[in-house]
């Protein structure tokens, strides 16, 4: 069984929230991402799935301008990313992994930073934190520095200081590691209900079952290529999507031996 990977190139128009062309990086010998080409539909919920090191952080930060590509391009609603990056970061809220957020300010702090950073209305940033923080249930914790947060508070207060400027695209890496099954649904909830209402939001994770459950598109990526792209439903042609995701990248290991742990 092959999965499908649709002509990616011949599929560009207006209904794109994100458009990859060629993308590629090296990192010294290796190369990290080989020459992705990708479609976001505008209005879709997009899964990015691989295994650690596949590239899937790269070429994400390639896409959202905290990382310049070697090769190749990244279009956000037909707005070039390098060629205009303040007016495409307009358009992005971003969840890195990784990165590191200013944890000297208060959860309310680093949340209001973000909107008047982005140059809104003191009062609009004002009501918006208040409704984040209730809507993350981070409300009792808003006067808390984030050095204080634990690893899955940190991951929701970075995801609301993403939403606060109401981008078109929210790209997310890893939006739900370290967060704890209450909050997993409550930001579901919010991120479907914002997908409902025309926003896009591109996800990476490596846990297969998240992706299959949560999102509409998704594309496989393995050793900085793309493998296979297209609806869930298309790609994972009647399978899980574990399945074909183990059949494409491969790796699985025998468990042969071992004879020392089935001693007791």
């Amino acid at each position: 069984m092959t999965a499908p990977i649709p002509d990616q190139a011949s599929n560009s128009g207006p209904m794109a929230a994100l458009s990859l062309r060629g993308l590629a990086k090296r990192f010294g010998g290796k190369i990290a991402v080989d020459g992705i080409s990708l479609e976001v539909p505008a209005g879709s919920f997009f899964g990015i799935v691989g295994p650690n090191g596949a590239g899937k952080t790269t070429t994400l930060s390639m896409a959202t301008g905290l990382l310049r590509p070697d090769f190749g391009t990244a279009v956000v609603h037909g707005v070039d990313v390098w060629q205009h990056p303040l007016q495409a970061k307009r358009l992005m809220g971003i969840l890195p992994d990784g990165v590191r957020l200013f944890d000297r300010l208060t959860g309310e702090q680093l949340i209001t930073y973000a909107g008047l950073l982005r140059g809104m209305d003191r009062a609009v940033v004002a009501a918006r934190v208040g409704e984040l923080l209730a809507a993350m249930d981070l409300t009792e914790d808003a006067g808390t520095l984030v050095v204080d947060y634990s690893a899955g508070m940190t991951k929701k207060i970075a995801l609301a200081s993403a939403l606060i400027h109401a981008p078109r695209l929210l790209v997310l890496d890893e939006p739900f590691e370290a967060v704890d099954p209450v909050s997993a649904t409550n930001i579901r909830s919010i991120l479907d209900r914002y997908v409902a209402s025309g926003g896009t939001v591109i996800v990476s994770s490596h846990v297969m079952d998240l992706v299959q459950r949560m999102c509409d598109h998704v594309a496989v990526v393995a050793r900085g290529r793309l493998l296979a792209a297209g609806t869930v439903d298309q790609v994972r042609a009647g399978a899980s999507l574990e399945e074909l995701f183990v059949q494409l990248v491969g790796g699985h290991s025998h468990t042969e031996g071992l004879e020392w742990l089935r001693t007791f």
